[in-house]
């Protein structure tokens, strides 16, 4: 199984599209589910369902950070570098999805505002393109981590 595949079921599993990224990293990370999902559940829905970045990029790019990351805030030639990284994994998918926000990748959905999360049905799965969105997030991660 890929991580693409993983992290679409992951998804399909409930988890947000931001979980479901991260979690399908989670070994590599050395991190449990409870820590990873807890880490990243604020980032689905476009950040806490605003509709902003795609929760399957922010997912991606927590990955890489956790990875690939620096943590010397003087490391200016590792910040580049990772900036460039990122930057990177979002172009790739921006390319290949249209866009990396997710009220963009979700027009013509019909969803509800808010905080409240919608409910989990076979019809919420067919009508979005959330689970595709996370395969493919997971596979540009993948890619990223790659490429030194």
């Amino acid at each position: 199984m890929t991580k693409g595949e993983l992290a679409k079921e992951y998804f399909e599993k409930g988890y947000n599209c931001a979980q479901s990224v991260a979690l399908a990293f989670k070994d590599e990370m050395g991190l449990d589910e409870t820590t990873v999902a807890k880490l990243a559940s604020s980032f689905g829905g476009g950040v806490a369902r605003m509709r902003e970045i795609c929760g399957a990029v922010s997912g991606g790019a927590f990955v890489i950070g956790m990875l690939k990351g620096y943590s010397d805030p003087k490391a200016t030639v590792e910040k580049t570098e990772h900036y460039k990284r990122v930057r990177e994994f979002i172009a790739n998918f921006q390319e290949e999805c249209g866009s990396h926000i997710c009220s963009e990748l979700l027009q013509g959905v019909q969803h509800t505002d808010g905080a409240v999360p919608e409910k989990r049905t076979e019809e919420y799965y067919k009508k979005r393109p959330c689970g595709e969105l996370c395969l493919i997030s997971a596979n540009f991660v993948e890619k990223a981590l790659k490429g030194d």
